[in-house]
């Protein structure tokens, strides 16, 4: 099943990459099935945030543990590229790990969604749900 993203989502997805910029933004998808309810920012705690990205394990654990006790399950992660396409970069794919989960890319204004798979990543349509 394709995912849904909610309107309210989509817009935190493109209000952190406008408040990150110059650096990347980065966080977690959350919802339940295919319906990505939220997008909880988080500190991107790479050395180099201008040209990439990772997620506060602390807040990764926190969410997994939220989801255990009943909460929105962790649907995928999201990040920005400020100067590149929405699109995984050459960097995104070499750490992939080809859980099947949803990667959300904001860069110039959009937003695309990924599915890292096994084989690399796959292009979602973008369906958008009110919320």
């Amino acid at each position: 099943m394709e995912p849904v993203l909610t309107s309210g989502a989509k817009a935190t997805l493109l209000e952190e990459a406008t408040r990150a910029f110059p650096y990347e933004c980065c966080g977690l998808l959350l919802g339940q099935g295919s319906r990505i309810e939220t997008a909880l920012p988080c500190t991107n705690v790479h050395p180099d945030p201008a040209r990439h990205f990772e997620i506060d394990p602390a807040a990764l654990i926190a969410a997994h543990r939220a989801a255990r006790g009943g909460g929105h399950q962790v649907l995928g992660y999201y990040h920005s590229h400020p100067t590149g396409r929405a699109e995984p970069s050459p960097t995104d794919r070499a750490q992939s790990s080809g859980d099947g989960r949803i990667w959300a890319i904001v860069a110039g204004g959009t937003v695309a969604l990924w599915r890292d798979l096994p084989t690399g990543f796959e292009a979602l349509p973008l369906r958008l749900a009110a919320g």
